[in-house]
């Protein structure tokens, strides 16, 4: 908790740095910035992207919102962490380049996870679509990174169902308030919501091919091996 009689401010001192990297609303992110320049210190909002994966490795996406000066000062610390460092701009300017990346996300992990399901119902050696499709202009992290996992059943979690439910509600609202019209992220939300219905709230994202697979009346952890030709399967 940053703000509050209990928060990371209270114990700050003057011309201190607090950097939120979590994932939250950019208006927070200016109320953060405001309630620290009034006490003398700075705040950066630095939300982060790349998973378990980026984290373990020192390779996340930094987006950063803030005062240049202030990026600056962190800099060496983002370094440590990052791989992509990218200053937005003025304070929830990072969220907002979260929000973006979260939209991407949940729009992409849709088709993935259909692609595959489709070339299951085909009769395909899923590995063999993979490699394929990745590196061609389908390609994308989701497929060559958690597609393995979903032919698997590893649905272990690099980011939980339930944070990127939080996440493109954050998302919606904004889009709401900035006047736009984005089915795609309001489909992806639903179905991430039927995702957590079916008991995988603390699974990773790519646990929608469960719920995908379950409207299709496949049980996706317990399917048959595929046959090449079966349209029935």
């Amino acid at each position: 908790m940053i703000l509050g009689p209990q928060g990371v401010l209270q114990g700050l001192a003057p011309g201190g740095i607090v950097v939120d990297m979590t994932t939250n609303e950019p208006k927070l992110a200016i109320e953060i910035h405001e309630a620290a320049q009034a006490r003398g210190c700075h705040a950066l909002d630095a939300p982060v992207s790349g998973g378990d994966v980026g984290a373990r490795e020192g390779r996340l996406s930094i987006m950063i919102g803030g005062h240049p000066d202030v990026v600056e000062a962190v800099m060496p610390c983002f370094r440590l962490m990052g791989k992509t460092i990218v200053h937005h701009g003025g304070p929830g300017a990072g969220q907002h380049a979260k929000m973006t990346n979260q939209i991407l996300i949940a729009s992409t992990m849709v088709g993935v996870c259909e692609g595959l399901l489709y070339a299951y119902r085909a009769g395909l050696d899923l590995n063999k679509v993979i490699e394929s499709v990745a590196s061609g202009a389908a390609g994308s992290w989701s497929i060559s990174n958690l597609g393995p996992r979903i032919i698997q059943n590893r649905f272990e979690p690099g980011f939980y169902v339930e944070h990127l439910i939080k996440d493109l509600g954050i998302a919606i609202q904004e889009a709401k308030r900035m006047g736009l019209v984005l089915p795609g992220l309001a489909l992806a939300e639903q179905l991430y919501l039927a995702v957590a219905a079916c008991g995988h709230a603390r699974s990773g994202t790519h646990a929608l091919q469960i719920a995908l697979a379950r409207i299709s009346n496949i049980d996706w952890l317990n399917r048959p091996p595929t046959w090449a030709g079966s349209s029935t399967g």
